[in-house]
This record gives structure tokens, C-alpha cells and sequence, in this order.
């Protein structure tokens, strides 16, 4: 089990990360607010804390987790294709990889590579069943259904 520990949405694309304390999730426009929310492989972006604090130890940094541009933080993630992640009547379904992008360079020298190892960058997900989240929230995850 995991817990929702953040969420955030950028409201224009390249805008700065606004933090929220709940959240609207529905399949037509992912995080109520976010402008990456169309359906799709990638609506919705979820970072693991250990995997951002693992990324910046490397380098010996400090930086908010919103610095990653993703929109949902829990204490872990799963790394597998197909795996849900299950906030209360929300459901979301692991479709990869977030790979880190150039942004991360700019932010600190080494920071694109610290994140490009072992998922640490998180993962992307579509959003298959929608409903209200808020921090500190459970967070279950399911394992993908054709394993």
C-alpha cells in the first residue's frame, strides 16, 4: 500500500506546477486543471518520493518534488505496464515509462540522467475510472491483468 502524498497541476503547458490538496479525476480531461489531461497513454503523470529522493541524493540537491512536473506523488509506485493504481473509486492504469525530459538539465546539471535510471522519473497513466482525490489518501495497487 501507498498513500498520496502530493497533487499538482500545471494549468498552461510549460507553466509552473501549482500544488493542490484535492483533485478532480475524470477519463475526458485527467486532473481537473492539468493541460496534458485529453485521454491517452499519458494523462496523467505519477512520481514515487523514494525514486525523487534517490535521484537527488546522487547528485547531492535538494528540490521540491513539483520540480519533476509530475502530477501525483505517492510514497511508491509500480513499474510495470498494466498495473493499476487505485486511489478510493479512482483507477488509474500504469501505460510506461515517464521518461525525464531536457527541463531536468536546466534545473540542475545531472538531474535528467539521475532520473533516467531504474523508473525513477515515474510513470504515466490513463485514467480508467474518474472521482475525487485528496492528500494523504491510501493508494492500492493491482497487478496487471494480463500477467
Amino acid at each position: 500500500m501507498s498513500t498520496l502524498l502530493g497533487i499538482a497541476i500545471k494549468p498552461v503547458k510549460r507553466g509552473p506546477m501549482q500544488p493542490q490538496e484535492a483533485g478532480q479525476i475524470s477519463t475526458e480531461t485527467g486532473l481537473q486543471g492539468d493541460a496534458r489531461g485529453k485521454p491517452g497513454k499519458r494523462q496523467i503523470t505519477v512520481l514515487g518520493l523514494a525514486d525523487w529522493q534517490a535521484a537527488c541524493a546522487e547528485l547531492g540537491i535538494e528540490r521540491p518534488w513539483t520540480d519533476r512536473r509530475a502530477n501525483l506523488l505517492l510514497t511508491e509506485v509500480p513499474k510495470v505496464p498494466g498495473s493499476r493504481i487505485v486511489l478510493s473509486e479512482v483507477i488509474l492504469e500504469v501505460t510506461g515509462e515517464c521518461d525525464p525530459c531536457e527541463r531536468m538539465t536546466a534545473l540542475h546539471p545531472g538531474l535528467f540522467a539521475a532520473l533516467a535510471k531504474d523508473w525513477r522519473g515515474g510513470v504515466t497513466c490513463r485514467v480508467l475510472q474518474g472521482g475525487a482525490i485528496q492528500v494523504n489518501m491510501p493508494v492500492l495497487f493491482e497487478a496487471p491483468e494480463h500477467v
